[in-house]
């Protein structure tokens, strides 16, 4: 019995795997700049028009319904939509719902609150949450699965 346990979680594990590295294709077909680690969950909106703008860290994951712009149509250059790169460190966690504006950095091991939009960027070991996105904690830690396993007591004045 528990052997045949054994045989089925590696399989899973391994059927996962596939699946993970076949979206990791699929993203980096369309110019994506991911590292293989990435997860991406279904229903994400990323830039269309300027997709090789998009640059995700290792072991990242996005959760569905986010939206990445690596363009704006409102600033123009030349005519042409302006076109800025979107940087999204390792170890982050970009929840449900999230937008991240164009020319954004988002350092190491962050969580990005749902439905937050970001605007400014994010220095690396904080929680921004909010409409726009404002540090609400800093001194984080993430695991290598972009799992929060540590955070200072002390919050930080919302600026």
């Amino acid at each position: 019995m528990e052997k045949k346990y054994i045989v089925k979680f590696a399989v899973r594990s391994f059927v996962a795997r596939i699946i993970q590295y076949t979206r990791y294709l699929k993203y980096r077909t369309i110019g994506l700049d991911l590292h293989p680690t990435v997860i991406i969950e279904r229903n994400t909106n990323i830039d269309r028009l300027y997709p090789a703008g998009i640059h995700i860290g290792k072991n990242s994951l996005i959760a569905s319904q986010v939206s990445i712009m690596s363009h704006d149509h409102c600033k123009r250059v030349n005519g042409q939509p302006y076109m800025a790169d979107v940087y999204i460190g390792e170890r982050c966690f970009v929840a449900i719902g999230a937008i991240i504006l164009p020319g954004i950095t988002i350092g190491d091991e962050v969580i990005v609150g749902a439905g937050s939009v970001v605007t400014k960027d994010v220095p690396s070991h904080s929680i921004v949450a909010g409409n726009p996105a404002k540090i609400i904690r800093s001194g984080i830690e993430m695991s290598e699965i972009a799992a929060l396993i540590n955070w200072s007591n002390k919050k930080n004045k919302i600026q």
